[in-house]
Parts: C-alpha cells; structure tokens; sequence
C-alpha cells in the first residue's frame, strides 16, 4: 500500500460525510411511505445484529461453547431476562464449557 496517506485520509473522510450529508441535504419533507419508514426503523437492529452475530461464534476457543451461548441467550431474551442476566448465564456457559470440554 505504498502512496500518499492524507490522499487516503481525505477520500475516507469525504465518503463518510457525503454518506451522511446527502440524506439530510436531499430528503427535506416527511417521509411518507409505510415501507420506507418501516425499513429505515429497523436498520440499526439489523446493523447490530450483523455486526454481533460473528463476533459471538468467534470470541470462544471452541464453537460450540460459542453456539451454547447463543443459544443461552436466546433462550433467557425470550423469557425476558434482563441484559444482566443475559450476559452473566451466557458467560458462565461458556466458562463451563470451556472448563469441562
């Protein structure tokens, strides 16, 4: 990667402002349509489940302690578990596994 650094910097920088300069300059009304509205509500879920997702099956030594975890997790969301609660019983999970497998 040999070149000018700031040349990177700059066009790194100007893409990530006009990424998000451009909706705020071009969309100037009230957006209207139930679908569009409904899919820009649920973009940050789904960017933090991408984002998250992977980094739960690679953070373990072993996958399957990764995928216990998981599934703990899950399984404590559903029944209403408090985000305490999620992580703590998640972490021991995959302290038991990883202890004892």
């Amino acid at each position: 990667m040999r070149g000018n650094i700031w040349l990177y910097i700059l066009v790194m920088a100007s893409v990530t402002y006009l990424i998000r300069a451009l909706p705020l300059v071009l969309i100037r009304r009230e957006i209207t349509s139930r679908v569009l509205r409904s899919f820009l509500y649920y973009v940050p879920y789904v960017t933090l489940a991408v984002m998250t997702f992977p980094a739960i099956l690679d953070a373990t030594q072993s996958p399957w302690s990764a995928l216990a975890a998981l599934i703990t997790g899950i399984v404590l969301s559903w029944r209403g578990g408090s985000l305490l609660q999620v992580a703590v019983l998640s972490c021991a999970v995959v302290l038991a596994m990883e202890l004892f497998l």
